[in-house]
């Protein structure tokens, strides 16, 4: 399959997380979401590698990196989401997310120093800031998002770009291709918020009969799990093979500006099966930072001459098993 269908996939399965986020949680607590959204990506991509008897990576540096990554682009993201879609409509949870071009953008100067990143690109982070403060509308006495959840929601949107950034630094020659190294990452997520759940439990064992007991009083049980179940096994396990492919195939900057087309199917969901509403300064903000991630995306001179055969490409990385 092109990497352009896989990266239109990732775009519409992203996209519809921010609404099936908003149908668990009426019965789930955020933190349940996040944990069975992670688990039941690790259980898909695990049956898919042992079908394709894929081998897991093997050295001990590679499983440690993984820490790193697992956290930035599963744990945290996935955790801090639904915590903000509590305060936040799925709308503009899904525009928060379009803050990861920026945030790759800051990591690959502090990462990957060797990179030189055009001028354009540094003023994009800038203006796509601007469009931030926008949204935020902090000269607003009413009407204004809740800083506090849309806060949530930009901080997840940065850990991909924080994450993909690290993989790209300490993990570009390990990657053994195919499922091993997304299904490698979400058992080590798995593993993360495992810890994070139980601990959570046991201090609301009094409200809590177990770690998956619905909220209390909670209602739409039916449509809870199935948004759940859509979230774990299309939003995270496929959409997760989905983007290393992607990543693989085109690089990080490019790969991490599907985040600017995933804002536009939240909010048109969002507003069509949700009636969820964004104000002039909401949307206003949303058109600066898509903007700017667009033009992050945009290809540099040397990687269009590399494309194009002028340059030849940089010899591949030995791997690490």
């Amino acid at each position: 399959m092109p990497w352009q269908l896989k990266f239109a996939a990732l775009a519409l399965i992203w996209g519809s997380s921010f609404l099936l986020m908003k149908y668990a949680l009426v019965a789930f607590q955020p933190l349940q979401v996040g944990a069975g959204r992670i688990a039941l990506g690790a259980l898909t991509t695990g049956v898919l590698a042992s079908f394709a008897k894929v081998r897991l990576p093997r050295s001990w540096r590679i499983w440690a990196h993984l820490q790193v990554t697992s956290l930035f682009l599963c744990t945290l993201p996935f955790l801090l989401f639904p915590l903000g879609e509590e305060r936040v409509s799925s709308a503009l949870a899904g525009i928060g997310n379009a803050a990861t071009p920026l945030a790759t953008v800051v990591m690959t100067a502090l990462l990957l120093p060797h990179e030189r990143l055009p001028a354009r690109k540094l003023l994009a982070v800038v203006v796509g800031f601007v469009g931030v403060v926008v949204i935020m509308s902090p000269w607003e006495a009413v009407g204004r998002p809740d800083l506090v959840g849309f806060g949530m929601t930009l901080v997840a949107g940065s850990c991909y770009g924080i994450g993909w950034t690290y993989i790209k630094r300490f993990l570009a020659d390990a990657d053994l291709g195919g499922l091993a190294l997304p299904t490698a990452q979400l058992l080590s997520a798995a593993g993360q918020i495992t810890t994070v759940l139980v601990v959570w439990w046991a201090l609301q064992r009094g409200e809590l009969a177990a770690p998956w007991s619905m909220r209390p009083g909670g209602s739409g049980l039916a449509a809870a799990l199935l948004g759940l179940l859509a979230l774990g096994v299309l939003g995270t396990g496929l959409a997760y093979a989905l983007q290393f492919d992607v990543f693989r195939a085109v690089g990080q900057q490019v790969s991490s500006t599907v985040t600017y087309f995933i804002p536009i199917v939240a909010v048109l969901l969002g507003v069509v099966l949700l009636h969820e509403r964004l104000t002039w300064a909401e949307l206003l903000g949303a058109a600066i930072v898509m903007g700017a991630a667009l033009v992050i995306g945009l290809p540099d001179r040397t990687e269009a001459r590399r494309a194009d055969g002028v340059i030849a490409p940089e010899a591949p990385a030995p791997v690490e098993r």
